[in-house]
């Protein structure tokens, strides 16, 4: 779920001085595409810079990285510091600015860092670098991906006598990529020395003729997940592309004067200050191709499946809601669910109060209180229960992190209901898949306003299965749902189902990727939706909340109506879109059955 930004400007930095008042304009929007997608990482960040055309001797290539939640300001804040004790000649010609700054440059990289695994640090901060004397075989490459068989690319990069300091994906993508990049500028090297003998002229036509698509195409014909990748070549070639199943998500803009691309459409208009029909999505498969020159090719390098995966997930939480479609989306999340939250309240609207958990289950709750109103032919009574006083994601924080930050991330507004058992409490969340902040905080602040009931609305389906394509979910253990389904199967007598599964999944371990079936679907095959959520309610109510509780879950046929265009759901149903996610899910069956906690 990371965020990725690029500015790639298609003319000199004297016309945006002449145009626009300042050379910084790429600098500038750049910084207004990562701050938008600040949502998308607060782990880290990092920017890069190609300058185009720079002498022998001369620095072309820049980068900064920071960790933290203010690594945007931290970056940029330095980047400025280095132009402040500039003269106003300097400062304001396009010339010598790009001379003596680091970030003067035609060609910007963004990124920000969400981990999908426990490694951290400022060695794992996007954008990646590999460097070389020949520029147009120096790479920089950033994303936002994960891939479920970085143990197939490292063994087939060590085949070939390779030694890839790390297995992490990112380092692994890298090096495949850079690989090909060598092999094509090889080859393109033997055709053109047959025709030219001056090398500085041998070395233009490579830059000049250079097949970013085969690169790319042979160094990810191998990779099973999803993926976003952006990638800069220090001779000023740039690439953004995305997989084959349209995973992860990805949009563009170009006009005469640039091209960008960024992870989410919203920030794009944004910053740019253009119409959401002028911002295209990036095809499944495809690659979009800048050349120095600034022309632009898009190129199929894998054709794309024929039913897309595109994450439904992006649509009911990560994503910014200010996206035009994805905020009728969510709010069609909402409104779908009123009628089992009638059901829920036995129809007392009256005497309940419905309330949103904050802060991106907001939409949901319009949408929610809009159906409920349609539907009972009563006004709703709207309060703000609860108040969030720490911005953070419990649920992609460190294991251990969470149960202290979940104590302390909420508030309850006193007086919202009335107090002696009177009045129901409803609260829609956009997710509910540890439950670690409801049992921790929320029920039992809600528990302090004296509540006849409490029912906990998600406006997404159970999270039973990992997510091995972006959120860090990888653990089975960690599903509220996966926990409640184990239980009833004890509860009920049904203990050999997890034993089956287990034996089931050991069958299939050291079998090719392709050939494995996901069987740890059958944990919740004996029981109803209703029967997992009635046993998540009695499993994260707390012994001092002293009235009822009820989760209602948006079922998986809500979603598919509420978000069309965006069906990947593999989390809810474990229908994952490559082999590689039905080889780990029962990878992580297996750790759980043996008592294994590790990441994947």
């Amino acid at each position: 779920m990371c965020g990725i930004a690029m500015v790639r400007l298609l003319k000199p930095l004297e016309y945006y001085q002449e145009k626009y008042g300042t050379w910084q304009y790429g600098l500038q929007k750049m910084y207004l595409l990562m701050e938008k997608q600040h949502n998308r990482g607060q782990e880290g960040a990092g920017i890069s810079t190609v300058k185009l055309d720079m002498p022998p001797g001369e620095e072309y290539i820049w980068r900064e990285r920071a960790e933290g939640k203010n690594a945007i300001q931290e970056i940029f804040a330095t980047i400025n510091n280095k132009m402040k004790k500039a003269s106003e000649d300097v400062y304001n010609d396009p010339i010598k600015s790009k001379e003596k700054f680091p970030f003067a440059g035609e060609m910007y990289l963004g990124h920000l860092r969400y981990s999908t695994t426990s490694k951290s640090g400022l060695s794992y901060v996007h954008p990646f670098l590999r460097r070389h004397n020949w520029k147009s075989r120096t790479l920089v490459m950033a994303g936002n991906f994960n891939l479920t068989n970085v143990d197939e690319i490292f063994d087939d990069l060590t085949s070939q006598g390779q030694h890839p300091r790390d297995k992490a994906d990112t380092f692994l993508m890298l090096e495949s990529l850079g690989h090909r990049l060598d092999r094509e500028v090889e080859k393109e090297y033997d055709v053109i020395k047959q025709r030219y003998s001056n090398d500085l002229v041998i070395t233009r036509k490579i830059e000049e003729n250079l097949d970013i698509a085969t690169f790319i195409r042979k160094a990810e014909r191998n990779w099973d997940g999803g993926y976003v990748i952006c990638g800069m070549l220090g001779h000023g070639d740039s690439f953004v592309f995305r997989d084959p199943n349209g995973i992860r998500p990805a949009f563009y803009y170009a006009d005469d004067e640039v091209f960008v691309a960024a992870s989410e459409r919203p920030v794009i208009q944004t910053a740019f200050n253009v119409k959401e029909d002028a911002i295209k999505e990036i095809n499944a498969g495809q690659a979009i191709i800048i050349k120095k020159n600034g022309s632009i090719k898009f190129e199929t390098i894998r054709d794309a499946v024929p039913n897309l995966s595109q994450c439904s997930f992006e649509r009911i939480y990560f994503s910014r809601g200010s996206d035009i479609d994805i905020y009728k989306e969510r709010k069609m999340l909402g409104s779908s669910l009123s009628e089992p939250i009638l059901k829920a309240i036995d129809g007392d609207v009256e005497n309940t109060v419905f309330s949103f958990i904050p802060n991106t289950a907001e939409v949901a709750f319009y949408g929610m209180r809009e159906g409920l109103k349609e539907l009972s032919h009563k006004s709703i009574r709207v309060e703000k229960v609860l108040i969030k006083d720490i911005k953070l994601r419990t649920f992609i924080s460190k294991n251990d992190e969470r149960d202290d930050l979940a104590t302390h991330v909420y508030d309850v507004t006193y007086g919202s209901i009335r107090r002696g058992k009177l009045d129901n409490l409803v609260a829609i969340d956009d997710s509910i898949v540890r439950g670690t902040t409801l049992k921790k905080s929320i029920l039992k602040i809600l528990n302090r306003l004296e509540p006849k009931k409490i029912v906990i609305v998600s406006s997404s389906p159970q999270v039973r299965f990992p997510d091995y394509y972006g959120i860090d979910m990888a653990k089975m253990s960690e599903f509220c749902a996966f926990r409640a389904a184990i239980q009833l199967l004890k509860d009920t007598n049904q203990q050999g189902v997890i034993d089956e599964v287990y034996a089931k999944c050991k069958e299939q371990e050291n079998l090719p990727k392709e050939k494995v079936t996901n069987y740890v679907i059958d944990i919740y095959k004996p029981f109803t939706q209703e029967e997992v959520s009635c046993q998540i309610a009695k499993m994260l109510t707390p012994e001092e909340v002293d009235c009822p509780v009820e989760l209602v879950y948006q079922t998986v046929e809500g979603l598919h109506k509420a978000c069309p265009n965006h069906p990947g759901d593999w989390y809810f149903t474990g229908n994952y879109p490559t082999p590689g996610g039905n080889r780990m899910v029962n990878q992580a069956f297996i750790n759980y059955y043996e008592g294994i906690e590790k990441w994947l």
